[in-house]
Order: C-alpha cells, then sequence, then structure tokens
C-alpha cells in the first residue's frame, strides 16, 4: 500500500509491538504528529513538559515493563535536549530508539531555522544512529534500528527523518516484529571449552560469590541465580544496576557492593576466592581501586557484549553470547556443595555490619524513612530515584522483591532523571511508582509534575529535603577540609505548595509520625502527590569507598 514517511514512521513502530510513545511536537515533526493525531486509538502520546523528560520517560518505560521505549522531538533544540537522556540510556544498556524530524534534504547545510547535525551531535552516545534521505529505506531503518537496539548489549538508537522524507510517498509492505541479531563474536567451539573451565574453578572454589549486574535482569537469570546459589553455597551479592534481580530478604543476597554498597556484601566479595560476574561492567564504582580490586579471585565473566570482557578489569575466564544459554550450562556442571566454613566468615561480616549502623543525627532520617515505606508498599511498587545520597539510601534500604522495580540512573548519574522516568515506569507497567530524590535533583526537571498531574499517574514523590547537595557536600566534608563551595542551596521553595500549583497534592513530614501519617494516604490516592520530608543536612551515605581506595579503606563510621 502508498504510504507517506510520516505514515510509515507509525506504521512500523506498531509493527515493532510500540503501544506508547514519548515527546514533544515542533516544526520539523508536524507530519509525524498529524499521523499520531489518527492514529491515536492504535498508538498512545505521552506530551511532556521538556524532550529531556521525554527522553528519560521513554527510558523508564523500558525500565519498567522490558519493551524498548521511544522518543520523537523535532530538529533544533528539540533534538538536542535529547542528548542528556540518550546518553543515560546508553550508560545504562537501554534499548531506545529516538526519532527526530530536521528540516528537508535540499536545507541540510545551510544554517537553515532549527536545523542541527544531531546524528553527528549523539555518535558517541547512541550504538547507531540514521539520517535518512530517502522513504523507501525508511521503515526497513526503523525495524534495523529496534533490532541493534535490543541485540547484544541494548543501548540507544536515533533516526533523524528530514521533512521531506516525511511526506514522500512509497509502497509500504508490513514485516512483522523483529528478531535478535545474532553475536558475531561468540565461537561455540571456545564457549563450550571455556564453559568448562569455569564450570571447574566454581566446583573448586571454597568461597565462591557471584555479582549480578543489570545483564543479570536482562538475561532473566533471577530464579536460576537463587537456586544455583543454594545448591552451591555461593552468596550474591549485586551492582547498583543489579539490584532488584534478586530479592532483598534472600538469605544468600548481601547486597550491593562497591563505594556505598553493603558491608557484608563488600568485604564477602573481597575475601572469595571465586567470583562469577553476571552482566557486569565492572565500572570504578564497583571496584575501586583496580589493581587491589578481589586480589585474592580467580573471575568468570559472563556478558552479552564481547567488548566488555577484560575491558576494565582482567578476568581468568570470559565468555560472550547469551548469557541465560551460558550460566545455564556453566551451573549444570557444578554439583551441589556444603560450604559451612564460608557461611561462618560471611555471617560475621554480617554480624559486623549491624555494628557499624553510624549514629541518626535526627529521629526522620533516611533509614527510618525507608522502614516506613518498606511496610506500606506492595511488592509491585516501582522505585525510582534521582541522583545523590538519596539515591545511595534506596539502594541500601529499599526492600527489593520483584524484578525491573528499580528504575534509576547508574551510569551518567543523571540529576534530574527521576520524575521523568518515573511517569514513563508508571505509564508502562501500570503499577504505583515512588520516586524517591532530593531538592537538589528534583530542582533539575521539577516541570514534569504539570506531565504527572496531566496524565494522572500514581506516583509518590518522597523528597528528602535537607537544603543542600547532600552527596557533593558529603566529599566536601571527607575530602575537602568542609569547604561548602556553592552545596548550599539557600533556596527558598515551598514544596508543598508547588505541589498545589500544579494541581498535585502535597504533605509536610518532620517526624516519622507525620511521615507514616502523609506517606500512608498519599500512596493510597490515585494521583500524583509530593512528600516534602526534612532530614538533616549532615546525614551521610555511609559505608563508603573513597575514589581511588580499596576494601582496605572502607569508611564506615562517620
Amino acid at each position: 500500500m502508498q504510504m507517506n514517511g510520516a505514515q510509515i514512521i507509525v506504521e512500523t513502530l506498531i509493527e515493532q509491538g510500540t503501544d506508547t510513545v514519548f515527546g514533544y511536537p515542533g516544526g520539523q515533526v508536524l507530519f509525524i504528529y498529524d499521523e499520531l493525531y489518527k492514529y491515536s486509538d492504535r498508538l498512545k502520546h505521552v506530551l511532556t513538559a521538556h524532550e529531556q523528560g521525554a527522553a528519560h520517560a521513554a527510558d523508564g518505560y523500558f525500565r519498567g515493563t522490558g519493551k524498548p521505549g521511544v522518543v520523537i522531538a523535532t530538529s533544533g533544540p528539540g533534538a538536542t535536549n535529547l542528548v542528556t537522556g540518550i546518553a543515560t540510556a546508553m550508560l545504562d544498556s537501554v534499548p531506545l530508539v529516538a526519532i527526530t524530524g530536521n528540516v528537508p534534504c535540499d536545507l541540510i547545510g545551510r544554517d537553515s531555522f532549527q536545523e542541527i547535525d544531531i546524528t553527528g551531535v549523539t555518535m558517541p552516545i547512541t550504538k547507531h544512529n540514521y539520517f535518512v534521505k530517502d522513504v523507501t529505506k525508511l521503515a526497513d531503518i526503523i525495524r534495523e534500528a529496534f533490532q541493534i537496539a535490543v541485540s547484544g548489549r541494548p543501548g540507544p538508537v536515533l533516526i533523524d527523518v528530514p521533512k521531506d522524507v516525511q511526506t514522500a510517498v512509497t509502497e509500504f509492505i508490513p514485516k512483522g516484529k523483529v528478531e535478535k541479531l545474532e553475536n558475531p563474536f561468540v565461537n561455540e567451539a571456545e564457549a563450550e571449552e571455556e564453559i568448562r573451565e569455569a564450570a571447574e574453578l566454581l566446583s573448586n572454589a571454597q568461597r565462591p560469590f557471584i555479582l549480578v549486574g543489570g545483564g543479570a535482569i536482562g538475561a532473566g537469570l533471577r530464579d536460576d541465580i537463587q537456586e544455583f546459589a543454594d545448591r552451591t553455597g555461593a552468596y550474591i551479592g549485586s551492582t547498583f544496576m543489579g539490584l532488584s534481580c534478586i530479592p532483598t530478604d534472600n538469605p544468600r543476597f548481601l547486597g550491593m557492593v562497591g563505594m556505598h554498597g553493603h558491608y557484608a556484601s563488600s568485604v564477602a566479595e573481597h575475601q572469595a576466592d571465586v567470583i562469577l560476574a553476571i552482566g557486569v561492567r565492572f565500572s570504578d564504582r564497583v571496584t575501586g581501586n583496580k589493581a587491589k580490586y578481589a586480589s585474592k579471585s580467580k573471575i568468570i565473566q559472563l556478558d552479552g557484549d564481547h567488548a566488555e570482557l577484560n575491558k576494565n578489569i582482567n578476568v581468568n575466564i570470559g565468555i560472550s553470547g547469551d548469557v541465560n544459554k551460558i550460566f545455564k550450562q556453566i551451573a549444570e556442571m557444578v554439583p551441589s556443595a556444603i560450604r559451612p566454613s564460608w557461611d561462618t566468615q560471611v555471617a560475621g561480616l554480617i554480624d559486623k555490619e549491624l555494628h557499624h549502623n553510624y549514629r541518626q543525627l535526627s529521629t526522620l532520617n533516611p533509614k527510618v524513612a525507608f522502614d516506613i515505606m518498606n511496610e506500606i508498599v506492595d511488592p509491585e511498587t516501582v522505585l525510582a530515584t534521582d541522583v545523590g545520597q538519596h539515591q545511595m539510601w534506596a539502594a541500601q534500604y529499599w526492600n527489593f522483591k520483584e524484578q525491573r522495580k528499580l528504575v534509576s540512573s547508574g551510569g551518567l548519574g543523571t540529576m534530574g532523571f527521576g520524575l521523568g522516568a518515573a511517569i514513563g515506569a508508571c505509564i508502562g507497567s501500570g503499577c504505583k511508582t515512588v520516586l524517591v530524590t532530593g531538592d537538589g535533583s528534583f530542582g533539575m526537571n521539577l516541570n514534569e509534575m504539570a506531565t504527572a498531574v496531566s496524565t494522572g499517574v500514581p506516583v509518590t514523590v518522597v523528597l528528602f529535603n535537607n537544603g543542600v547537595l547532600g552527596m557533593v557536600r558529603q566529599w566536601q566534608t571527607l575530602f575537602y577540609g568542609q569547604r561548602y563551595s556553592q552545596t548550599t542551596l539557600n533556596r527558598k521553595t515551598d514544596f508543598v505548595k508547588l505541589a498545589e500549583a500544579f494541581g498535585a497534592k502535597g504533605y509536610r513530614a518532620t517526624t516519622p509520625e507525620e511521615f507514616k501519617a502523609a506517606f500512608t494516604e498519599a500512596y493510597a490516592l490515585n494521583g500524583p502527590t509530593i512528600i516534602d520530608v526534612a532530614i538533616n543536612e549532615n546525614e551521610f551515605v555511609l559505608p563508603m569507598l573513597p575514589p581511588g581506595g580499596s576494601i582496605d579503606d572502607i569508611i564506615v563510621e562517620k
């Protein structure tokens, strides 16, 4: 059938399983938006307050559903406003398809109104991008973009479509949803040998430790990893991106490792003789001083991206490919075992961690707030965060019971990510969502409260308000002689009145009793709310590995 480019874009998005797109209209995407209007019964569009919010919402949509997110923006500033969201998705391996409009082909390179070379701008922060000059190739480019976005190590792909390509007409032939690309770096014969070697290492281990990252969630290994750990006496730790893969209450799960990881988990990882790392990139926040990282251990790394093997840490065995398949093959070869000495050693670490909790500075402190929230929320609740101290408190204190319930910027550490992402995750998953944020992060993209109210999403914003940029101030306290340069905000914002101005309900809490009452009521409402939670500016996130430090330098008390 004959269709113009704008129709082809919408038809192909639907063909690839897209049910929701996020975006903001503008001059060079008017034809696409005209088709979105006509297709509104088949494809939902969520209008955000800003294109950055739309990109974060599409990102959050994936994190909450496992389906690629889609964002649409016009040329020039509309396209460049997506950059932070695209980079956030890139560093956290989020499959995102960004579609931008551009000026007609004959105006490209002439400094036309709102012209920008967005493919050039985003080349370093996308898996791939396209500038479409021929409408006959448009449908296949969109299909290929989805295929690239979800294959191997997932990531964002951008498609830039000039306005004249949107209006050009060609024959559209439906082809159905595309499959993932085969991994070109997998040598089956070599993999079989390495799988046997990995199984042998784990079989002979005295202190086995499993480190799960975001790739373990993507591989769908939640139940398999738990069964393997129970059967072999291994303990489990997580990177920040791997949180929610394993239920917090699993007795073999020790929590997050790394800079602000749980003491028992980080030390057990350091004391292990074999580490099985699944879908982990070994970022600096996980390893600290790479020369001293896991110095007593042999490391097995499983990853969907061949380029991740030995990139940050030299491992003993590195295997790329289908992580689900590889792990199951290894697990079948490892016999059951009881390791009482390792159990005793880890129990000692857990006991030590319980005695490390530093003195809280007020009755309403982060741990108390999270304890209250954990009592009230149901297991399906999505936790979204911004970036800062509150993010690490969430990692330490939130009880994860189901997968894909954490929506947070790990790799790029994007302040302002939370609200847009919470909206996207809430819409995609259909689940109540709690956004934990701080007054610094929330101030960056609080305009998306307009989106939250307009869409009516049940997002409860818990805003830890300490009047400072808490994480930066913590570093200034510990490493910069308490010179608090530009981290005291001194803002007069009344977040309760702000909520009401947007059309949401606002609450204020200064005691545990007030917070429990406010959160109970806010969480029960079927719409967006903000709870302004007063906390002391000197509350710290501990434990902490100093930047570039090792496990020997861990700070456990203020």
